[in-house]
C-alpha cells in the first residue's frame, strides 16, 4: 500500500488531485472556525457534554456544530434532502421516471435535491438556534423587535455555510480523490480523534484507551469484510441475431455474468434513521420537565429517562430500530433499481428460475436472507459502546457507530478510485 501511494504522488495528475482534496478540506476546517456572533461558549461547550441531538449533528458537520460557526450545519440538509428525495421516488411517479432516464434524469433529481437542501438549511438552522437561546448558548436571536435582521444574518450565514460546504463537497468530486461530501464529513470525524485520545490521557484512562483502540481495529476488520461482501447472481444473456449478410449472421449476446447483491446495501442510513428516531422523544420530553403541571413533568421526566443511553431499554430499541431500518432501505433502493424488468428488458436471465415475476420474488428472497446478515451486523455495531461499556467504563468510543461506518467506507472507496487510476497506468493498486 505504501509503494502504491508513493506511485500515486509520483504522478502528476494524481499527485494534482491528492493536493487539491487537502487543501479544499484545509479550507472546510478553516471556515468552520468562523463563529457566529453572540454565542457563550463555556454554556455550549455544557451543553454539548449533555447532549445526543448535537453530538449527532456535530458528526456530520464535521466538529463545526460543537463551535456554532458559520458551517455548523455542515451538509447535514443536503443528506437529508438526499435521502428525502430517495424515498419519494417509489412514491411520486415523475420522480421514478425521472430516475430511470439515465444520467440526464439523474441531473434534473440532483438539481432538485440541492433546491431542496436551501429550506432544510433554514430550518434545520432555526431549530438549532432556537435550541441554542433557550440553553442560554445564544443572545438576540428572534423574529421581533431589534432582533430580527440579526436573526435574519444569523440564518443566512448557516445556510450560505451548508451550500459552500456542498459546494467544496462537489470540487473535491470532480477535482480531487474520493467522494467530496464523504470525504467532508471524513475530516470532521477523524479530525476529533487526537482530542478524545489527549482528554483519556488527561484522565489517564490508559485501559480504555487500550481496549478502544483494540476493539475499534477488530470492528474497522469486520465492517471492511461486510461492506465487501456480495452475493453473486449467476446471469445469463440469450444469443440475439442483429443481421443476416448473406449466409452469415451477425449474432450479439449469449455470454454469461452476474449480479452482485451486496449483504449491506444500505450503508450507514439506518444507523442515522434509528439514532434520529431514539433522540427525538428525549428531546421533546426535555422542554416539559419543567413544567408547572406535576403530572406532565412526571411524564416528561419518565420518557427522558427512558430514551436516556445510560438506561438499557435505549439500547435494546435501537437494536430493533436499526435492523428494521435497514431492511426497509434496503428494499426501497432494490425497487428503484428494477433489476428483473433490465434483466428481462436486455434478454437476460438467471438460470432455472423463469423471467419476470419469478425473478422478482427469487432475488427479494435472496436479498432477505443476505439482509439479514448485514443487518444484524449494523445493529452490533450500533450498540458497540454498550457491549463495551462494563468493559471500558464509558459508553463514548473514540469513533461513533455511524462515524466508524463512514470512515472505513470513504477509505475503501478512495483506496479503490486511487486503484483504478495506477491500473489504468499499470501501476499495482491498493486493494489486491
Amino acid at each position: 500500500m505504501l509503494q502504491a501511494l508513493r506511485n500515486a504522488i509520483k504522478l502528476p495528475d494524481l499527485r494534482r488531485r491528492i493536493i487539491f482534496t487537502i487543501i479544499v478540506l484545509i479550507v472546510y476546517r478553516l471556515a468552520s472556525q468562523i463563529a457566529i456572533p453572540g454565542i457563550n461558549h463555556n454554556v455550549l461547550r455544557d451543553l454539548f457534554a449533555r447532549s445526543q441531538l448535537l453530538g449527532l449533528l456535530d458528526l456530520f458537520s464535521g466538529g463545526a456544530m460543537s463551535n456554532f460557526s458559520i458551517m455548523a450545519m455542515g451538509v447535514y440538509p443536503y443528506i437529508t434532502s438526499s435521502i428525502i428525495m430517495t424515498l419519494l421516488q417509489p412514491i411520486i411517479p415523475p420522480l421514478e421516471r425521472l430516475a430511470k432516464e439515465g444520467e440526464a434524469g439523474r441531473q434534473k433529481i440532483n438539481m432538485y435535491t440541492y433546491i431542496g437542501t436551501i429550506p432544510l438549511a433554514l430550518l434545520q438552522g432555526w431549530a438549532q438556534a432556537t435550541l441554542l437561546q433557550r440553553e442560554g448558548v445564544l443572545s438576540g436571536f428572534g423574529f421581533s423587535g431589534a432582533a430580527l435582521l440579526p436573526t435574519l444574518a444569523t440564518l443566512v450565514a448557516l445556510t450560505a455555510g451548508t451550500m459552500l460546504a456542498v459546494w467544496l463537497g462537489q470540487l473535491i468530486t470532480e477535482q480531487g480523490i474520493g467522494n467530496g461530501i464523504s470525504i467532508i464529513i471524513f475530516g470532521g470525524i477523524v479530525s476529533r480523534i487526537p482530542q478524545r485520545v489527549g482528554e483519556m490521557i488527561a484522565q489517564q484512562a490508559y485501559g480504555a484507551l487500550i481496549a478502544f483502540v483494540l476493539i475499534t481495529t477488530i470492528t474497522v476488520a469486520v465492517i471492511v469484510v461486510v461492506q465487501e461482501g456480495v452475493r453473486r447472481i449467476p446471469v445469463q444473456y440469450g444469443r440475439r441475431v442483429l443481421a443476416q449478410r448473406g449466409n452469415r449472421l451477425r449474432v450479439a449476446g449469449g455470454q454469461s455474468t452476474y449480479v452482485p447483491l451486496r449483504v449491506n446495501s444500505a450503508g450507514m442510513i439506518p444507523l442515522i434513521f434509528a439514532q434520529s428516531l431514539m433522540i427525538f422523544p428525549g428531546t421533546v420530553a426535555s422542554y416539559f420537565v419543567g413544567s408547572a403541571n406535576a403530572t406532565v413533568s412526571k411524564i416528561a421526566t419518565g420518557v427522558q429517562s427512558f430514551f436516556s443511553p445510560q438506561g438499557n431499554w435505549y439500547w435494546i430499541f435501537y437494536f430493533i430500530l436499526v435492523v428494521g431500518f435497514t431492511y426497509f432501505y434496503t428494499d426501497v433502493v432494490f425497487r428503484q433499481q428494477n433489476l428483473p424488468e433490465m434483466l428481462q428488458k436486455n434478454h437476460g436471465f438467471i438460470p432455472g428460475i423463469r423471467p419476470g415475476r419469478p425473478t422478482a420474488d427469487y432475488l427479494n428472497g435472496v436479498l432477505g436472507r443476505i439482509t439479514l446478515v448485514g443487518a444484524l451486523f449494523l445493529a452490533v455495531v450500533a450498540i458497540l459502546p454498550w457491549l463495551t461499556r462494563d468493559l471500558t467504563e464509558t459508553s463514548t468510543m473514540l469513533i461513533t457507530s455511524a462515524g466508524l461506518l463512514i470512515v472505513v467506507g470513504v477509505v475503501l472507496d478512495t483506496m479503490k478510485q486511487l486503484e483504478a487510476q495506477l491500473l489504468m497506468r499499470h501501476y499495482e493498486g491498493f486493494i489486491k
